[in-house]
């Protein structure tokens, strides 16, 4: 992947260097943080532009990146280690718990740990029509963060990318085309700037797609908490389509958020209907024909090829974690890049030999969780293994953090918290098996007396 007439050796950044970041969202905030950060570590002088024509401070579609917004409170100590203090405006702590909805009834799942606990944000400042900015966007603070730290924010729309003598050339409507030493793609699977990386002929392909749903639901704060709680409400239902849904109750808003294949409004209004799904709301309630919401892509596998001589993509746009944990994807990935670009080249070669190893991890984890949601929609359509799991869990309520094996599963699964292959094979744990085995012969056993009766 050697970019047209570079020579490998040169390839390095030094003092005076010029580099590029297409996208201002958390996985190019996260590079330009780092990458300037360790340039001051060696004494190199790096210039650094950020192309992101949003504005992140604008409520509604035009300031939002398009994610549930839910961050383990791991990431936010990882965050805070690194010199990314998170204030309480921007991120929202205080759920730490998870209220489990199936068919056959309802539990609810404690914490294990406080470091497990879940943070919400706002991508943006919040939904379209929302009244008073209560928070501050979890976007936007990274993006001034990279600032402080001597980013160069450009308020345009990238409409090209091309090669120059070697080096990749942005071009922006109005004004000169601007060659870079090294360009960066952070925009995502939702932005259409995305295709200008394909068209630089080095063979990269963006990654397999589908469409989820996100909608901003308005309450009050009040009946917020009186209707939801501080708990995340996560529901296995037996629904064609569907892998994963839940309520994520924040301020004055509850954010649904639905995964799955092909989610369409019509499959949205047939979930609200959804008698489990209706006792979460008051009995009055309909969804607003006109309430903030959007159909964001998110991807499935892996983009092909995501670097080459002086061009590497991050985040959404090259590796991330299957159904959970973006942001947690995009912070490892952008600063894996901008060790590499710092502190060993940036060839293709540094590329697959430094930074190329952090998107394999994430990559083969994925195969773990795939399997893991395979496992769950089998089980969703099955009634005593579902009956087997809500006993399970609700015993394991009374029981010390340690003894939780249920409990823990569907809490890391939920958030992301650990590692797809980790909870993979703590299903496969004996005692784990034996503990799900009884209690599903309970339930048969239980549902049979009372067909007796």
């Amino acid at each position: 992947m050697q970019a047209r007439g570079a020579e490998d050796k040169r390839l390095k950044l030094d003092s005076g260097s010029h580099v590029g970041v297409v996208g201002g969202g958390p996985a190019g905030s996260f590079f330009s943080y780092f990458l300037l950060r360790f340039a001051q570590r060696v004494d190199m002088d790096i210039h650094l532009d950020i192309y992101e024509s949003r504005n992140f401070s604008v409520p509604g579609p035009a300031g939002c990146n398009m994610c549930a917004g839910v961050i383990s409170e791991s990431l936010v100590q990882i965050l805070a280690v690194e010199g990314i203090n998170l204030p309480p405006e921007v991120v929202q702590r205080g759920i730490n718990s998870y209220v489990l909805h199936m068919e056959m009834g309802s539990t609810i799942i404690y914490t294990p740990l406080d470091e497990m606990r879940i943070a919400t944000v706002y991508r943006g400042s919040g939904p379209r029509g929302v009244q008073q900015l209560k928070w501050s966007s979890f976007d936007g603070y990274l993006l001034e963060l990279a600032v402080a730290n001597g980013a160069n924010l450009v308020r345009s729309r990238v409409s090209g990318i091309t090669w120059n003598g070697g080096k990749p050339e942005v071009q922006i409507k109005g004004k000169p085309p601007q060659a870079y030493d090294l360009l960066v793609g952070a925009v995502g699977v939702n932005s259409p700037s995305l295709g200008l990386f394909e068209k630089l002929d080095f063979q990269y392909q963006q990654p397999k797609v589908r469409r989820t749903f996100i909608t901003e639901l308005e309450f009050g704060v009040d009946l917020v908490r009186t209707q939801f709680g501080n708990s995340m409400h996560v529901f296995l239902l037996n629904l064609p389509k569907l892998d994963f849904a839940s309520l994520i109750p924040k301020g004055d808003y509850v954010t649904l958020c639905l995964i799955g294949t092909d989610i369409d409004r019509k499959f949205v209004e047939s979930f609200l209907d959804h008698p489990v799904v209706k006792e979460c709301f008051p009995a009055d309630w309909a969804l607003a024909p006109d309430a903030c919401h959007c159909s964001p892509k998110f991807s499935t596998a892996d983009a092909l090829h995501p670097f080459a001589d002086r061009v590497i993509l991050i985040g959404d746009s090259g590796v991330t974690r299957f159904n959970k944990d973006g942001i947690g994807a995009a912070y490892r990935t952008a600063k894996a890049a901008a060790m590499t670009a710092i502190f060993e080249g940036i060839s293709a070669k540094d590329f697959q030999k430094h930074y190329w190893p952090a998107c394999r991890a994430i990559s083969h984890d994925n195969r773990f969780g795939k399997l893991i949601f395979a496992g769950a929609r089998l089980i969703k359509k099955m009634r005593y293994p579902l009956y087997g799991v809500l006993r399970m869990v609700k015993k394991e309520q009374q029981r010390l953090a340690s003894q939780r094996q249920m409990s823990m599963v569907l809490w890391d699964m939920f958030t992301g918290s650990a590692r797809y292959r980790d909870i993979f094979f703590r299903t496969l744990h004996p005692y784990f098996l034996a503990r799900f085995l009884i209690e599903m012969v309970l339930a048969i056993f239980l549902a049979s007396r009372r067909d007796t009766n």
